[in-house]
């Protein structure tokens, strides 16, 4: 079939030879919701499932609840780590003063405290493995990662905070039915609100 026949065409951009910037995340056409850049590679994000939309709800609800006035709470946002990396965590939580304009689209990792990741099929990988290196390496302090618990449908949290001598993620907490923690601030969430979501 040609174009002329009404087959509907898709024209994938060609990579740059050295990989994609953040500059060309912010400014190809067309590129679908989510995409994240790593490593100078597009990635695109399948559909989510609704646990995913809901455990994000239920902790940036949570966060907000008790959040100092000196940070924000973000979902989706595109966090800058270096030219060649610009993942989307599922939610961050940011120093207030990052926050230039409500039209802004990305913040830097330096202003981020919080990334947070809630595992979806597609990315586990991603999420457990690469996405935590990322951030530890350009030194965000806190990395949460969210999967859904057997049976129950239950988020269950692990709560890492990065450390200064090895510049790695320490595992710090498994939370199954309640966060309650005291860093980076007080935070005090019951991950069983997710059944009236």
């Amino acid at each position: 079939m040609t174009a002329e026949s009404g087959e509907h065409r898709v024209h994938w951009p060609v990579p740059p030879h050295d990989g994609y910037t953040v500059d060309d995340l912010f400014t190809l056409p067309d590129l679908p919701p989510h995409t994240e850049l790593l490593d100078g590679s597009l990635v695109f994000v399948s559909p989510q499932r609704y646990f995913h939309s809901t455990a994000i709800d239920l902790l940036v609800s949570g966060l907000r609840r008790t959040l100092p006035p000196d940070l924000r709470v973000a979902r989706e946002m595109t966090v800058v780590i270096d030219r060649h990396n610009g993942p989307e965590p599922d939610i961050s939580v940011v120093r207030a003063e990052a926050l230039i304009d409500r039209c802004q689209t990305h913040f830097k990792a330096a202003d981020v405290l919080v990334a947070v990741e809630v595992i979806s099929p597609d990315s586990k990988a991603r999420d457990r493995d690469y996405k935590p290196h990322k951030y530890a390496a350009a030194g965000i302090p806190h990395f949460w990662l969210v999967d859904m618990a057997g049976q129950d449908d239950h988020p269950v949290v692990q709560v890492y905070e990065l450390g200064e001598a090895t510049g790695t993620y320490a595992l710090t907490g498994i939370y199954h039915d309640h966060v309650k923690i005291s860093v980076p601030y007080d935070i005090d969430i019951d991950l069983t609100e997710i059944d009236a979501l």
